[in-house]
């Protein structure tokens, strides 16, 4: 566990994205900032809560229809209902996980999570995920490179502002991992009424960039997509998190936020 201290006098990604989706591990700093955030720009709350839409879906497609029992979950954020592991195990009890995340509290939580309960098969380490070394030598103390993995990095990356660092770090990740491995990216994309000329939309991520401990970048689609260059996409391809692969919902109930996604194979 590390040592790092919690500070509470600046609102933390983890914590703000806690607060929208309901949970308690947060501090009256985070409520702030995720209350002005999401007055200047409310599909927010609906952007958080779409990651783990996403991640349900994505890890049920992978377990049962791909085959896949081992997961490695880069910027996991504090545990809440629906986890990685928990969606995972729901189908295949023998599935591994390897959460990742560079937020002490974050880790305090994961380790009192998982005491006396897992067996070995989840482990969660502290790390940057640009540390690409660190983490891939962690991760196989629990998971074995050489068969498929499928790396989750949802609402992460767009804490990397350059894309073209961002985009090398997923490849670094990809490169480690066996052929018939995926990768699941979900994050923020400017791409309808929240486009970038929308003052309430720039001013919502500007009072981010100015409040909390973690920046964080909205990007383009053609950016976005650019995270899947060289896989092959799993249908329905890149498109907003609210319609990969929707349940079956009331005529006129899908509606688009500026959140999107994919998942993608490596031959």
């Amino acid at each position: 566990m590390t040592d790092t201290p919690i500070d509470t006098s600046v609102a933390h990604t983890a914590r703000v994205r806690n607060y929208w989706l309901g949970g308690r591990d947060n501090y009256p700093v985070d409520r702030e900032v995720g209350d002005t955030v999401r007055d200047l720009m409310p599909q927010v709350v609906e952007a958080a809560r779409g990651d783990r839409l996403f991640l349900r879906r994505a890890v049920t497609h992978l377990v049962r229809e791909e085959g896949i029992r081992q997961f490695l979950d880069i910027g996991a954020g504090l545990p809440a209902a629906g986890n990685t592991h928990e969606v995972a195990r729901a189908h295949v009890p023998d599935a591994r996980v390897v959460y990742v995340d560079n937020d002490p509290r974050v880790l305090a939580h994961a380790h009192a999570l998982l005491v006396g309960t897992d067996q070995g098969r989840t482990r969660f380490v502290g790390a940057d995920l640009r540390d690409t070394d660190r983490v891939l030598e962690a991760a196989r103390r629990t998971l074995d490179l050489d068969r498929p993995v499928a790396l989750a990095l949802l609402g992460t990356m767009g804490h990397l502002g350059d894309i073209d660092e961002a985009v090398a770090v997923v490849r670094t990740y990809m490169d480690a991992l066996a052929p018939g491995s995926f990768l699941a990216v979900c994050d923020g994309v400017l791409a309808h009424t929240e486009a970038v000329t929308d003052e309430r939309a720039v001013e919502a991520l500007k009072r981010w960039q100015e409040d909390v401990a973690q920046p964080y970048h909205m990007r383009s689609v053609e950016d976005f997509t650019r995270f899947f260059d060289g896989f092959a996409l799993v249908d329905p391809g890149v498109v907003c998190v609210t319609r990969w692969r929707p349940e079956p919902v009331e005529v006129g109930e899908v509606r688009d936020i500026p959140r999107y996604c994919g998942l993608a194979r490596k031959a």
